[in-house]
């Protein structure tokens, strides 16, 4: 036997049949249950139906009642008694008209209706005044107090058609007083059975005990006999049982009923009755529903077992192939994955393996990128490490060549400009050679600073004093000695000293020289520019300290930025005892383990940041 057809067969014995045969049982509980509860239902709506409707009837009956109490009828004028009679017609909506009759029933002539229905008074023909007075004798009232109140038969209405009750109250005590006749149309007792039939299958009636329908949610029912397979149940006809609502079957068409009984002995019963068929519809729709679903889920069974050992026998003979391909070398054969099972894991197996072999031979290609890509990074580094080297030795090498041309220069310097001071002092303000030994002792002193700046620069601390310096405390000793002067050269000077930027490890000295310095190189850029602006800032950038000085001079152009720092180098208009101050600076950052770097475009101003580490 096939796969297929051992799938279906298992499948058939272990999920359809057990699944029908439990579908049809809770079926045939659930139709027992709804048929208990809509008896259940019935009963209650019967009881509670015949309550209103006793309620609704004695309202009107012990209104009538009341209000004749309240009048004098033996005394009063015939206008007084139209009075009382339009007092008791008000009583309720359902009183047609209201009619005064002796003793033996004759109307006395004072009679309250309308012809046309009014605030919701039924119309009432002239005519209907003899069929009043014949709907109840009263001769058997006569027997009564005042106020004493009884119900009549019902009869056709004869102005609306709906079914009517004549209601007599006696008027006076004594055998001879007089009677109120009214009739009372059950226009609201009709109202309350649609209401509490609502839109569904099920009928109210109000039946009398020959059997009549008196009143009915249908109003095409009114005055006409009960359907004899309802009064031949339980609890009809003259057998009535006085106890609680009865619920019984009967057949065609078949039906649910349920009766219950007027209460104050009025001789009426409520009687319930539901279509079997609608009322369990929905449960025999249920049942044809599961027979439908069995019959689908058989056809789905085959046609899905079909599928799925087809899909099966492909999904096998792909990972087959695939593994066959990878057997051949061919790693960019892929074997398509379906699902989370078995075979899929085996095909996102092999997929695996051919992705790792792929990933291998491109790591292979890339390797050779990425050396490439390194050397070519080691290169630049290494020439950068190698300009900056070649720059320390120029330095190196100035200095040691400016130490010994100083040092060599001094003594004679120094004995030319003995000897011009003392010529000076032998010569007058206005002698011919006054003015040009002056000159003289000018330039030799002019030349004795220079080597003196050359010293300077030439001297190497073994050991520079590095500890701890506040760099802002270091910016503002700076300022305390050029403010006066940068601010008296009309330069807008700015400081944005970050409050939170730690201390640096540096010389203390030596580092307000370097900013001194900066600061008089800026000074110096901006003598001829229309707007002189110098800014300060002290921050930090990826883990260092770092301090700003930029200027809106005229900038540092491109072709000579890289000789900046190489010693009496200038770019000043006026050559003055400068030319090392760069120089000097970046021997001293570059001492503490720091970086100073420019950017600068010609006419665009300079800004210098010294980098150094923390403390």
């Amino acid at each position: 036997m096939r796969l297929y057809q051992q799938l279906i067969l298992f499948m058939l014995a272990a999920t359809v049949l057990p699944l029908a045969a439990v579908g049809f049982l809770l079926l045939s509980r659930a139709e027992a249950e709804v048929v208990s509860h809509i008896d259940d239902k019935q009963r209650a709506l019967a009881s509670a139906t015949a309550e209103a409707v006793a309620t609704n009837l004695m309202e009107v009956v012990n209104g009538l009642a009341r209000s004749a109490e309240l009048i004098d009828w033996e005394r009063a004028t015939p206008d007084e008694v139209r009075g009382g009679l339009a007092l008791l017609y008000g009583q309720s909506p359902t009183i047609s008209a209201v009619l005064e009759v002796d003793a033996e029933g004759r109307p006395l002539g004072q009679a309250v209706y309308r012809a046309e229905a009014r605030n919701g008074h039924p119309g009432f023909a002239p005519d209907g005044l003899v069929q009043l007075a014949k709907a109840l004798p009263v001769q058997s009232l006569r027997g009564g107090g005042k106020g004493q109140a009884a119900l009549g038969g019902a009869y056709v209405h004869a102005g609306s058609g709906r079914t009517a009750m004549a209601v007599a109250v006696k008027l006076a005590d004594g055998e001879a007083a007089p009677f109120a006749l009214a009739e009372v149309v059950f226009t609201q007792l009709e109202a309350l059975l649609r209401r509490r039939a609502g839109e569904g299958p099920t009928l109210l009636d109000v039946v009398d005990a020959e059997g009549r329908v008196l009143a009915s949610s249908q109003p095409e029912r009114r005055m006409k006999a009960l359907e004899p397979e309802l009064l031949e149940g339980p609890g009809t006809g003259t057998s009535r049982s006085p106890d609680a609502a009865r619920s019984f079957h009967v057949n065609n068409p078949a039906r649910r009923v349920s009766m219950a009984r007027v209460p104050v002995a009025l001789g009426l019963d409520v009687v319930v009755t539901v279509e079997e068929a609608q009322a369990l519809a929905p449960v025999r729709k249920l049942r044809r529903t599961v027979l439908l679903s069995v019959a689908c889920a058989l056809a789905v069974l085959l046609a899905l077992g079909a599928l799925f050992t087809r899909r099966v026998n492909r999904r096998l003979a792909e990972v087959v192939a695939g593994a066959e391909a990878y057997g051949r070398g061919e790693l960019e054969r892929r074997v398509r994955v379906e699902g989370q099972d078995e075979l899929s894991e085996l095909g996102t197996t092999f997929n695996r393996m051919g992705e790792e072999l792929e990933a291998a031979r491109g790591r292979m290609l890339r390797w050779n990128d990425d050396l490439r890509v390194r050397v070519e990074e080691a290169t630049a580094e290494l020439r950068a490490a190698q300009a900056q080297l070649v720059e320390a030795q120029k330095l190196a090498a100035v200095g040691q060549l400016g130490a010994g041309v100083a040092h060599e220069i001094n003594n004679p310097l120094a004995g030319i400009l003995g000897n011009v001071q003392l010529l000076l002092l032998d010569r007058a303000s206005g002698d011919s050679d006054f003015e040009t030994l002056r000159k003289i002792e000018q330039s030799a002193k002019r030349c004795k600073d220079i080597t003196q700046n050359l010293l300077r620069f030439s001297q190497q601390r073994e050991r520079p004093d590095m500890r701890p310096v506040d760099l802002n405390s270091v910016v503002r000793d700076a300022l305390s000695l050029t403010e006066n002067q940068t601010r008296g050269e009309g330069i807008d000077l700015v400081t944005e000293l970050s409050a939170t930027v730690p201390r640096v490890r540096a010389d203390p000295g030596h580092l307000s020289q370097v900013v001194l310095a900066l600061l008089s190189n800026a000074r110096t850029a901006m003598i001829k520019t229309p707007e002189k602006r110098l800014s300060l800032r002290t921050g930090e950038r990826d883990g260092m300290c770092i301090l700003e000085v930029e200027d809106t001079g005229k900038g540092i152009a491109e072709n000579i930025r890289p000789r900046i720092f190489e010693p009496f180098f200038t770019t000043k208009d006026v050559w003055s005892n400068v030319g090392l101050g760069l120089s000097v600076a970046w021997r001293i950052i570059t001492e503490a383990g720091g970086t100073l770097e420019v950017r600068s475009e010609a006419g665009q101003g300079a800004r210098f940041t010294i980098v150094l580490p923390r403390a």
